[in-house]
This record gives C-alpha cells, structure tokens and sequence, in this order.
C-alpha cells in the first residue's frame, strides 16, 4: 500500500533570496582576499538548509529569526523544494570546489565557486535562481504538484 506524502509547508521566498546574497557576497569576497576557506564553510551552510530545511541552515534562521519579523508578510509564498534542490546544487559545485582546492587546483577551485557566486547573485537580484527552474522542468515532467 503506497503511504501518503506529506506536502511541504509554503516558504517566504525572501529567505533564499537573503540566503543567495550573503552566499554570493561571502565567496566574491573570499575570492578578492583569496580565503578558499569560506567555500567549504558556505558548503555547510548549504547542506544544512538543503537536507534539513531552513531551520538548520544558519543564513535561513537569522532570517527567519531577526530579518522576517520586522517586515511585512509577504506578498506571496512558494514550494520550498526548488530552492532546496538549487542549494543541493550549490553544494555540489562548492564540495567540487573544496576539493580542487585541496588538491592544489586554485584556479578551478575559484572559477567553480564564482560560477556559484554569480548564481546565487542573479537569484538574489532579480529572482531568477536557475536552479529552481532546473526543479521546476523537471517536476514538470514528473507531473509534481506543487505547494503554495
């Protein structure tokens, strides 16, 4: 007997938004002082939000804890699983990124961590997160319904 699934709760589409800035902001400025470091740290920060929600991710809950209460509701709300999904992929290019750099590879370590860093700004500036539409094309073909 197949068991139901639980829909996820509707998100306020601000929090990613402020999540992708201070990602981006954070690894061009990583970049500009050469602190490879702060990739594999925003990696972390990634995982968390992506694989246990925006409670554990450390950007996600000071938004919800201290930005969100002193705005106004939002105008909408959205599935949570596109940006989940866009995080996963960040964090696949920033693991890829540490790794380069672990093995001496600077170069591509930054040209994978910028490429993240130029995402996460474009996402964060005009609402355009690439990786979401990557979700939502292939809900789409899965016949995924979505929430909110």
């Amino acid at each position: 007997m197949p068991t139901a699934r639980r829909r996820p709760q509707p998100i306020d589409p601000r929090g990613p938004r402020f999540n992708q800035a201070v990602l981006c902001v954070s690894l061009l400025a990583a970049f500009v002082y050469d602190l490879w470091l702060v990739v594999p740290l925003f990696a972390a920060v990634l995982l968390l939000g992506a694989a246990f929600g925006p409670k554990f991710g450390p950007v996600l809950r000071f938004y919800a804890v201290v930005i969100k209460p002193r705005l106004q509701a939002p105008a909408h709300l959205e599935d949570p699983r596109p940006p989940r999904f866009a995080a996963a992929i960040g964090v696949v290019f920033l693991a890829s990124a540490t790794a380069a750099f672990v093995a001496d590879l600077s170069a591509l370590g930054w040209i994978l961590a910028l490429v993240v860093a130029a995402l996460a700004g474009l996402a964060a500036a005009t609402g355009i997160c690439i990786g979401c539409e990557a979700w939502l094309l292939i809900a789409k073909r899965r016949n995924v319904e979505l929430v909110a």
